[in-house]
């Protein structure tokens, strides 16, 4: 059943192509502009790339949170989908899936373009895709609790910001400072488990509060 759901949302998704471009070229533009603002500065620019990036993932997977719940809502879809015969954080889950295959895994599969154009070593760029490949799931599961809790609301984007920025605070320190530690050639095993950590957690607590908070705005 998961599966039936997975796909169902990426043949959703496949219609809407542009609209899952414009995260990815907000992604590109913040760190192309980023590195043309700082200039011909490679230790500047490496050392300040791990915020850039991950401010840009952060702000990138935001853009693309708002409608995971809301189209499903407007369509009448989200009652039938809290009615299927399997457990409602299990279809939260299964869309959060969807929504990071066609979101967060192309920021991570862009990640190394993003590392060349900010000067970082090839270990600081593996350490920043692998960053990316523990926090994307991380950030699309708390922005599935913040759209479940605005999913009613006319201008919820906002308010989902207010909600998951906070959230996303430790993730955003533990995954700069990993690639901090890579460009000076520091160990960041540490930094993974911590990330790693964030995201069991996330998969554990987060389908039961989104399905929570499906449950009172559709009230």
């Amino acid at each position: 059943m998961m599966g039936r759901i997975i796909r169902r949302e990426l043949r959703l998704a496949a219609r809407h192509v542009a609209e899952l471009l414009n995260p990815l070229w907000f992604f590109l533009v913040v760190i192309v502009l980023f590195a043309l603002g700082i200039g011909p500065e490679p230790q500047l620019l490496a050392r300040i790339a791990p915020g850039v990036v991950w401010v840009a993932a952060l702000l990138a997977a935001l853009m693309a949170m708002d409608r995971l719940f809301r189209d499903d809502w407007r369509d009448g879809a989200l009652e039938q989908l809290m009615l299927l015969p399997i457990p409602l954080p299990q279809v939260v889950l299964a869309k959060v899936t969807a929504h990071w295959v066609v979101t967060g895994l192309p920021l991570v599969a862009l990640s190394p373009l993003a590392a060349l154009l900010l000067g970082l070593n090839g270990h600081a760029a593996l350490t920043l895709m692998l960053t990316l490949l523990l926090g994307t799931p991380t950030l699309s599961l708390l922005g599935a609790l913040g759209a479940a809790l605005t999913v009613g609301l006319r201008r919820g984007g906002m308010l989902l910001s207010l909600i998951i920025l906070p959230l996303a605070v430790p993730l955003l320190i533990f995954s700069t400072a990993a690639v901090d530690a890579a460009v000076m050639r520091l160990p960041v095993g540490g930094f993974f488990a911590l990330s790693g950590a964030f995201l069991t957690g996330s998969v554990t607590l987060t389908p039961f509060a989104t399905a929570a908070a499906l449950r009172i705005s559709t009230q």
